[in-house]
């Protein structure tokens, strides 16, 4: 006889979760104490107020049956699309991007909330279209113009990177749903063209000043314009260097005294490598790559499409961005401004991601369930 009861959630994903979250704390600690001399503990403190409510949701939505968001994915993505209208109105510009809400000195990032929304959308989509996400006119294109236009509504506010993720996020999860690679393959080709085609009259007409031409050069050459565009990268270089072999040791960087802009946020990584060294920063990479293959484990032993789309989708969201951020602090790719999850500094990103992966450990919870219902014992 099936047990109903619900089983126990993946602890092995629970632990490396909250070893990585710990860890990107005491690391906002040690970036952010020259960020206010007079409260060396600012950034901790409000950092482990957002891992606080993190946690809350995590294990909200870790209590709640996986199966159940695909009711309530109509209300939350009418609610997302909604606060993505609005930001470009009445929202706050930082760093280049106007993304963010502020109620007092707190922030919300919309953009993070539809991540998790289109993930959970296209994993309903695919999982009741069946073989039918294989034709072209019924099954690709109606979740890919929901797509294009939430990324219509992210690039309003000037976001690139969130763009990127989300995009890439989306492909893989229509390519693991069983969405033709010849169809995948000749709207990439025409949107590559397109956007290379924009990208190119857009560079022609922003001139040499612009930040994103900006990004692009000091990609390719950092030391060009070392006070201006190539200056974050430089920084970041240097911390990697000062870092060594094996670092100099935890809380004794140089660069996050007011050298390293964003020290806390996009370019903790760079504090990592400096305070950890190679070493340090090796075992680090390792955990990180076993708590998203466990995620990935997770997923893919699910017996449910909808659940196995969820659980891709959202380790991917974390895995893309992790690239995306060491990538662009390591000048390995060009920079584009995310932060590194679980480990950087912010509130919404810690939010959301914590957020997905209660749903990713309520997924967990119906592979450990009791074959049998316990026996009663006779009085």
């Amino acid at each position: 006889m099936t047990s109903q009861r619900r089983g126990t959630p993946d602890f092995l994903l629970l632990f490396l979760t909250f070893s990585l979250v710990c860890f990107g704390l005491a690391f906002v600690f040690s970036a952010g104490m020259a960020y206010k001399p007079s409260n060396p503990w600012y950034l901790a403190i409000r950092q482990s107020i957002s891992i606080g409510m993190g946690t809350v949701a995590m294990f909200f939505c870790m209590n709640v049956d996986y199966r159940k968001y695909q009711k309530w994915i109509a209300p939350f993505f009418a609610g997302v699309v909604g606060l993505l209208f609005l930001v470009p109105l009445i929202g706050k510009e930082v760093n280049g991007a106007k993304s963010w809400f502020y109620i007092g000195s707190f922030g919300l990032q919309p953009t993070e909330f539809a991540k998790l929304a289109v993930i959970i959308y296209l994993a309903v989509i695919i999982s009741k279209k069946g073989e039918r996400i294989r034709e072209f006119k019924r099954g690709l294109v109606p979740p890919l113009l929901v797509i294009c236009f939430v990324c219509g509504l992210i690039m309003l506010q000037n976001d690139l990177g969130s763009t990127m993720i989300l995009v890439l996020v989306a492909v893989l999860m229509l390519i693991i749903g069983g969405a033709s690679l010849k169809h995948i393959f000749i709207l990439g080709s025409v949107f590559a063209c397109l956007g290379a085609l924009a990208v190119s009259v857009y560079l022609l007409n922003a001139g040499t000043n612009n930040y994103r031409v900006g990004r692009i050069t000091a990609f390719l050459n950092p030391w060009s314009d070392p006070d201006h565009s190539g200056f974050q990268l430089i920084q970041s270089l240097y911390a990697f260097g000062h870092g060594g072999l094996t670092g100099a040791g935890f809380g004794q960087s140089i660069q996050k005294l007011h050298y390293l802009p964003e020290a806390h946020n996009d370019f903790i990584f760079s504090i990592i490598g400096e305070e950890l060294g190679f070493i340090g920063t090796s075992f680090f990479l390792l955990i990180y790559l076993a708590f998203l293959w466990r995620g990935i484990i997770i997923a893919l032993r699910c017996q449910d499409v909808f659940g196995t789309l969820a659980g891709i989708g959202i380790v991917s969201m974390i895995g893309i961005q992790a690239f995306i951020n060491i990538g662009g602090v390591t000048n390995s790719i060009p920079m584009t401004g995310v932060t590194l999850p679980l480990i950087s500094y912010g509130g919404t990103s810690m939010l959301v991601t914590l957020m997905g992966l209660g749903i990713l450990l309520s997924i967990s919870r119906e592979q450990n369930k009791p074959e049998k219902e316990p026996t009663k014992k006779r009085a």
